[in-house]
C-alpha cells in the first residue's frame, strides 16, 4: 500500500505575467524524505516553495500537500515555511516572536525552538531588526522548528550561516525527520552541504523538472566515462569551453549505470547536476519513486 505523499505535483504550472515560471511539473516527495531542491537562479525554486506554502496559486495542474490541495486550511498547522527574506516583525524582540509562535500554534514545542537559538547564543531580548542576517535566519528556523510541522519548506536555509551553524542546524532538522517522521524540502545552491544530508533530489531548470529521485538511485544510474576512452567522451556530449565547469562534469554520461566497461565511476552530486544543466537537450530523468501517483501507477505497484 502506498501512503499519501508529503508533496505531489501533477502538471503544475505557474505564470508571472506573460512568463511561465513553472511548466508541467510532475513529481512526488514521499513522507519522511529529506529532499534537496536545486537549480540555477531563476529556475523556479522559490516559486515552487511559495506555491507549496499556499502563497501562490497554481495557474494549471495541481499541487498537493499531505493529500490536500495547497491553500487548504487543514494544511496550515501541518506546514512550516521559511522564505528567502526571513520575514520577521523587525520591531519584535526574539522573545516576543517566540511567544507569538506559541500563541499561534497549538502544537508549539518551545524546547525545539530554543534549541536552535541556544546553540548560536542569540539574545532573546534583541529586536529582530538588530540581528545579523545569519541570526535572523536562525530565528526563522527556530520558529519553523517550534511549530512541529509535518512538512518543512525552507528556501536557502543555510545561505547566511557559518559552517559550524550550518552543521548544527542541519543536525537539528534531520533529528526532526528521524524522530517525528517530518518531511524536509529545502533549496540550496551549496551542493556540498546537501550531499551529506539529503536522500532525495529535485532539479529544476527553466521551470521544469529535469531530474528527480532518491539520491543513491540517481548516482548509481549514471556513470562517468573513462577519460581515456575517446568514443565514450564523445558520447557524453563534451564540447563546452575548457574550465567553464569541472572537467569531470562534462563527461557524466546520461546513460544507465550498466552502460559498459567505458563507464565505471559514479558521479558526485555536483557533477550530476552540472551535467544536466550543461546539456539542456538531454532527456529528463524522473525515477518511478518520485513520479506522481495516478490510478495507473497505483495499480502497477499493487496499491
Amino acid at each position: 500500500m502506498i501512503t499519501t505523499p508529503a508533496v505531489q505535483a501533477v502538471g503544475l504550472g505557474v505564470r508571472r505575467g506573460r512568463s511561465e515560471v513553472l511548466h508541467d511539473c510532475r513529481f512526488r516527495i514521499p513522507r519522511g524524505a529529506v529532499c534537496g531542491l536545486v537549480g540555477p537562479n531563476g529556475a523556479g525554486k522559490s516559486v515552487l516553495l511559495a506555491t507549496a506554502a499556499g502563497l501562490v496559486a497554481p495557474d494549471s495542474g495541481r499541487l498537493e500537500l499531505l493529500g490536500r490541495p495547497v491553500g487548504d486550511a487543514a494544511n496550515r498547522p501541518r506546514i512550516a515555511y521559511v522564505d528567502q527574506n526571513r520575514s520577521l516583525y523587525r520591531q519584535f524582540s526574539v522573545q516576543r516572536l517566540l511567544r507569538l509562535g506559541r500563541d499561534l500554534n497549538p502544537g508549539w514545542r518551545p524546547d525545539a525552538a530554543e534549541e536552535v537559538l541556544d546553540a548560536a547564543r542569540i539574545p532573546v531580548r534583541a529586536r529582530a531588526g538588530s540581528l545579523s542576517g545569519g541570526q535572523r535566519t536562525l530565528v526563522s528556523l527556530a520558529l519553523a522548528r517550534g511549530k512541529a510541522a509535518d512538512v518543512l519548506l525552507l528556501d536557502e536555509p543555510l545561505s547566511d550561516l557559518d559552517p559550524l551553524a550550518r552543521r548544527r542546524t542541519m543536525g537539528l532538522l534531520l533529528a526532526d525527520v528521524a524522530e517525528r517522521g517530518a518531511t524536509l524540502l529545502l533549496s540550496s545552491h551549496v551542493l556540498a552541504d546537501l550531499e551529506e544530508s539529503i536522500d532525495h533530489l529535485l532539479l529544476l531548470d527553466h521551470g521544469r523538472v529535469r531530474l528527480a529521485g532518491p539520491l543513491p538511485e540517481l548516482l548509481a544510474a549514471h556513470r562517468l566515462p573513462d577519460p581515456l576512452s575517446v568514443p565514450a567522451a564523445r558520447s557524453a556530449g563534451v564540447g563546452a569551453p575548457a574550465g567553464s565547469v569541472p572537467a569531470r562534469a562534462h563527461r557524466v554520461d546520461l546513460l544507465p549505470g550498466d552502460a559498459g566497461p567505458d563507464h565505471t565511476e559514479a558521479p558526485t552530486l555536483e557533477e550530476l547536476v552540472l551535467a544536466y544543466l550543461h546539456h539542456p537537450g538531454a532527456p529528463d530523468w524522473i525515477s518511478p519513486a518520485m513520479r506522481p501517483l495516478t490510478p495507473e501507477t497505483c495499480e502497477a505497484v499493487g496499491a
